[in-house]
Formats: C-alpha cells, structure tokens, sequence
C-alpha cells in the first residue's frame, strides 16, 4: 500500500511536470526538454511501483502513514531536481535538490545567484512546489484517495502531527477539499489584486502561489523590493497574514460561524505578536533611518509578517537596520503563525499552551493542592498534549542548538549558522548575516545544503513524524 500511495503520488508530480512543460512550449525557451524527461522518469517510476503494488490490501497502520508522509516529500524532491540538473540551470544535483527541498516543504531559501535568467518554466516549477507543498503534498492526496478507494485519515495524521485539530467534518476527505477550495480562492483573488498592481500574469501568479503557501520563492533576485510599490507590499502582507491562520478557522468565517473566530486563543496571539514587532521595528527604523513615519511601518509591517509567517519574502534588506531589530525577527521566526495554516515554526497555539502551564505552574508553588487545569477556548487541555507540546518545545531547541554546532563544523560562522538553521526548521527562508534576505544560499558547503535540506523536511513535518523514523521501536513488528 506504501508503494501504492507513493506511486500515484508520482504520478501527480508527473503531471505538474508536464504543466511547467506548457509554460515553456507557451515562452519557447530551451528548458522544454528537462521537463518531457524529468515527467517520463518520474512515470516510468510511478508505474513501476504501481504495478509492484497490485493487489494491495486497502488499509493503512499508523505507522505506514508516518513513512508515506516522510517519503512522499524525498520523493517528490529527488524526482522534483530533476528539471533543474537536467537543463544544467543548476549544474550540481546537491543545488537542484536543495531547491526542490526548500520548495515543497514552502521554506523558501534559495542558491539561485540570478533568478531573472532562469527561464519561465523553471521559474514556474519553482513556485508551483511551494504552491503544491504549502498545504501538504499528502493533504492534497487526502482529497483525491476516496477516489481510488482508499482512507487518508492515517496519512493526514501523520502530516499534521503536533496539535490535535479540531474537525470540521466528520470526513478528512471532504474537509481537505474545502480546505483547498479556499486555498485556491485565496490564490486567485491574490492574483487578480496583484494584477491590479502592475505586475505582469506570469508574476502575479508566481508570487501568488509563493503567498498563500507562505513559501518565498520569487521571480526576482530582489524579492518584492524589485517593484518598489506600496500598494503590492500592502497587498502581499494582507494575504500573507491571512494564510498564516488557521484554515479551519478561515473555513468558520466563510460558513458564517464568526464567534470562534473571534475568540479563538491562537488567533488572539499571533495578532497580538505581530502588531507588537510591527510598531516596535516601525518606531526603531523611524529613529535610526532616513525613513518617514509611512514607510518605517510598511518595512516594518511587511518583513514582521513576511519572518512570522515563515514566508521570507524581502522588501528590504534587514541586515542593513541596527540589530535590534534583527533579534525582533530571529523572535518572529522561531514563533511561526497558527497551527493548520501553511506557516512554520513552532506555532502560536504551543506558545499559548506553554504560557498557561507556566502560569499555572506559579499557582502551583503557592498552592500545592490546587488542581489547575490548562484551558484553551474554553477546552481543558488533556495532560497527553501538554506533554507533547512540552516535548516538542524541548526537542526544537535541542535540534537549534545542535545543528548550529554542526553547520560551525561544516565551516560556517556563529551568525550565518545560527540564522540558517532557524530558517530552515522554521521554514522560513532568508536567515542573518551572509546568508541574510540580500544573498543567496550558495556559497554554502555541500554537506552543509544537504543536512539544511534536512532541517527542511524535518520542521515542515512536525519533527516527530521524521524523527519516529529513527527510532528502533518503530520498524519493530507489532
């Protein structure tokens, strides 16, 4: 069943491919070769795996769901490279991977030095694994397995391990679909805005699919400083914060449900973050800048929710801006926006749970005996999930800390290691120092792209669902 999921899979990813392909038959460009041959590779494996797994049984363990999960996003990478090497636009297969990496797993770092000349095509396949990645590869799948027969409730849990979420229906299949309707919908109104902006189609809808999957990629070596426009570092910060919300919560506004929207504890949080670095960045560039009250609060505004959000989108090159603010965004990083949204991060909601333990934690020292519930909108948060959240706290900083020792191994700075590392589990994308929103990844040693395309996969996944894979109980049969 395993290579039966993954086989179709593929067989997605092959039609994406051949997607890009029109793009570049629409512009006739040279890269309409690398597309016909990376599809007919990642066919001819998705058949073969197809047809290895006749007959499979139509069931799916806990456990065959966290290994799907983790293999579908090396899959979709090691076949996704293939454009990128096989047109020799990136030479190396490290490089190619990389980008792909961060791509479906919406992180956004890039080793492209000169994005311009990269022809639409690739430019195109690059936005669209974001898009594709942003709400999860397998999420997408969910919507599309009852088809071929099959339940993806496993699958989904292993996607979004972490915070329990709350249903909205009591079929995954049908949630995801309405999931991805406002997924599209956002997408498209998002285009149309941007269109109204100035920007070209192709642009608009590059950096449309590059917003709503909170992922970065742009068509353009200065990000969205290249179209020095208000109006379009206005728009993309509106969508941008929109999609750092919990979806479930987008779905209750659009059926009319306003009230747990509204007083929805996460949502409450991640607003209030964000204004906080917004006006403090906004007051500290106004001070030590030459710029106006106006534009102070649209840099400001805009690289908050751009580092909040884990989209890493540049209107400006903060590296440049005194190193308050720096801590301010490295602070934004690590947060992330709301869990079932397409954001990183260690999330709002784990950060409003562990802010009630602590609190509680106090009461506890005056008075022994109390017994002091952990609630969130109203809801009493079960001791199974506050150790988790307390697990995958510790976990995340244990891995910052450690990777960071690495990557200085590997040769890099205390600054540029600290910065990607949390970039990169954060999902985020630009990270400080050299390897800041101004630069690209690619002066970065090899090993170093490979453990980072790690980190990638390991934050978009929740750490656990990647990490239960090295754990000697878990190949165990049961």
């Amino acid at each position: 069943m395993t290579y039966r999921i993954l086989g179709l899979l593929l067989l997605l990813e092959t039609a994406m491919l051949l997607c890009c392909g029109c793009i570049s038959c629409i512009y006739q460009e040279n890269d309409l070769h690398s597309f016909l041959i990376s599809s007919l590779i990642t066919l001819i494996v998705g058949f073969l795996l197809l047809i290895f797994s006749k007959g499979a049984e139509k069931q799916l363990s806990r456990r065959d769901g966290y290994v799907i999960v983790s293999f579908a996003w090396i899959a979709f990478s090691v076949f996704g490279a293939l454009p990128y090497y096989i047109s020799r636009y990136i030479p190396t297969y490290t490089d190619a991977f990389f980008e792909t990496m961060s791509g479906f797993t919406s992180t956004g770092a890039s080793i492209l030095d000169n994005i311009e000349s990269m022809p639409h095509g690739i430019l195109f396949w690059r936005a669209m694994t974001q898009w594709i990645g942003g709400l999860g590869i397998v999420f997408f799948t969910i919507a599309v397995l009852p088809i071929f027969g099959m339940n993806g409730i496993r699958m989904f849990a292993a996607e979004a391990s972490g915070i329990p979420q709350e249903k909205i229906h009591p079929r995954i299949g049908v949630t995801a679909k309405w999931i991805w309707s406002i997924y599209i919908g956002l997408t498209g109104l998002l285009v149309l805005l941007l269109r109204f902006g100035g920007m070209n189609l192709f642009d608009s809808i590059c950096h449309a699919f590059a917003t709503t999957s909170t992922g970065g990629f742009s068509t353009k070596q200065m990000s969205i400083a290249y179209y020095h426009s208000p109006y379009i570092e206005y728009v993309i910060s509106i969508f941008m914060f929109i999609s750092g919300i919990n979806f479930t919560l987008l779905l209750r506004v659009i059926t009319g449900r306003f009230n747990k929207f509204s007083h929805d504890s996460e949502l409450k949080w991640y607003f209030l973050s964000v204004s906080f670095f917004t006006l403090l960045i906004a007051i500290v560039l106004y001070q030590t800048t030459t710029m106006g009250i106006e534009e102070s609060f649209r840099k400001s505004l805009f690289q908050v929710v751009s580092l909040h959000t884990s989209t890493g989108f540049g209107s400006a090159d903060y590296m440049l801006w005194v190193p308050l603010t720096w801590s301010c965004l490295t602070i934004a990083m690590i947060i992330g926006a709301c869990a079932g949204s397409t954001s990183g991060g260690i999330k709002c909601i784990r950060l409003v749970i562990l802010s009630k333990i602590t609190k509680n934690e106090f009461k506890h020292i005056l008075h022994p005996n109390a017994v002091l519930p952990v609630r969130v909108n109203n809801q009493v948060i079960v001791p199974s999930i506050r150790f988790t959240v307390l697990a995958f706290a510790f976990i995340y900083g244990i891995i910052v800390i450690v990777s960071s020792l690495i990557m200085m191994g590997f040769g890099v700075n205390y600054l540029e290691a600290v910065g990607t590392v949390i970039s990169s589990i954060g999902n985020v994308g630009p990270g400080l120092g050299l390897y800041g929103p101004a630069h690209s990844w690619s002066t970065l040693p090899i090993a170093a792209k490979w453990f980072l395309s790690f980190l990638m996969l390991l934050g978009r996944l929740e750490l656990f669902t990647v990490l239960l894979l090295f754990s000697r109980n878990f190949w165990k049969k049961s």
